[in-house]
């Protein structure tokens, strides 16, 4: 017996799924939205003290922006996942929460079918809004001793759930720093094994960084305007937003006295061995942080404005360690990113490219009539995984999907 198809289904319940769900609305379109945990899960999983790095004034969902009392502020997890809370009940999103979805394949050649964990369902068209990434990156060196608790940024809460002893934090991205600063701040020895990351002023002239990228084209990049499509996986800037927002980079790091080492080369006996390429990382950074720099001081040209004092970075005096003994850590944690998962559940494996991203054009499947994306890094512009951007390509994902099904 055939199972006639339902609704168009939506595949998460975070704030693209939400997005996306406001905008089907508005084109009338009968959909549901599934999620695996509840509203916002993806943010619940975030570590104990997680907060945003961009101001809350950022958060420009579509029927969901920010309207609190402290728009400079930096919402911490608890509160990103309340104001999703409110953002869900307030458009009446139908979602079917605790839901797990296993599988995305073709049914019979028309439309699609997803096993989920009640049961199949059919429907002409999905979309998928699962995140900016999947799965946790774990370098080809991470076989180390087995008498360390080796664990991911996904599973890290707080200082106080770690064994005592030093700390061993690898990757030098926004996670990484936040973590290695936290875990300094509590008293821990934290060395922080780094790689290639650009960093950004909290603050120039008074403004903060963003308010300043936002008059630039900087989130209206595409992959087109990168060096490669793998610069998509590349870490995003240094910084915080904790304290109300501050700088934290390297130098703020080992200023405040965590240890900082090359990238992790490797592990022999009790001996945790690193690169010899941290100035060759930091300077790599600096590069970025250059870069910036050009862009701010162009924006302000074109608008007519002066440019803004932007300091040179000021030389990294330190001598890396180029090992540390396993004995004396209680820890290693991993922060060395995150890439696309989507092959592990979409049964359409020619439907993404090397690195695994969806191949599609303004968030429609090019290879997958009727599949659709929103959230994705880069689906349509740079400012397409963030709360500030994928409102937009919701709906524009959304009058297509309306189209289609006219």
């Amino acid at each position: 017996m055939r199972i006639e198809k339902g609704p168009v289904i939506v595949v998460g319940a975070g704030p693209a799924g939400l997005a996306a769900s406001y905008e089907l609305q508005c084109v009338g379109v009968d959909h549901i939205v599934l999620e695996r945990g509840r509203v916002g899960q993806s943010w619940r999983d975030r570590w104990d003290s997680f907060c945003l790095v961009t101001p809350n004034w950022y958060v420009q969902l579509p029927g969901g922006e920010y309207r609190g009392e402290d728009p400079d502020g930096f919402m911490v997890r608890d509160e990103v996942v309340a104001h999703l809370e409110r953002y869900a009940q307030g458009i009446r999103a139908p979602i079917l929460d605790r839901t797990t979805v296993s599988a995305l394949r073709s049914d019979e050649g028309d439309g699609f079918v997803l096993d989920t964990s009640e049961g199949r369902m059919r429907t002409d068209a999905v979309v998928i809004a699962t995140g900016a990434f999947q799965r946790p990156h774990r370098p080809p060196v991470a076989d180390l001793p087995a008498d360390v608790l080796v664990i991911g940024a996904e599973s890290y809460t707080s200082p106080g759930d770690l064994p005592g002893g030093g700390i061993l934090v690898v990757g030098s991205g926004q996670t990484g720093c936040q973590i290695a600063d936290e875990l300094h701040r509590s008293g821990r020895d934290v060395t922080l094994a780094c790689g290639r990351a650009g960093w950004a002023p909290r603050r120039v002239e008074g403004r903060d960084i963003v308010s300043w990228l936002v008059e630039t084209p900087f989130l209206e990049q595409s992959v087109d305007d990168l060096p490669s499509p793998a610069a998509r996986l590349a870490a995003n800037f240094q910084t915080t937003g904790r304290d109300r927002g501050r700088d934290l980079n390297y130098r703020t790091l080992l200023t405040d006295g965590v240890t900082l080492t090359g990238r992790l080369s490797g592990c022999s006996g009790s001996a945790i061995r690193f690169e010899d390429d941290l100035h060759e990382s930091v300077g790599w950074g600096d590069a970025r942080y250059r870069d910036l720099c050009n862009l701010l001081t162009e924006a302000a040209r074109v608008r007519g404005a002066p440019a803004p004092e932007l300091p040179e970075p000021p030389p990294l005096h330190v001598v890396p360690p180029r090992e540390i003994s396993a004995r004396d850590l209680g820890a290693v944690v991993f922060t060395s990113g995150y890439r696309p998962m989507y092959r592990d559940w979409v049964q359409f494996p020619k439907a993404f490219d090397d690195l695994g991203f969806p191949i599609q054009h303004d968030g429609a499947s090019t290879i997958v009539p009727g599949l659709y994306f929103v959230g994705t890094h880069f689906l349509r512009k740079r400012k397409s995984s963030t709360l500030f951007g994928m409102g937009e390509d919701a709906e524009i994902v959304a009058s297509a999907l309306a189209e289609r099904l006219r």
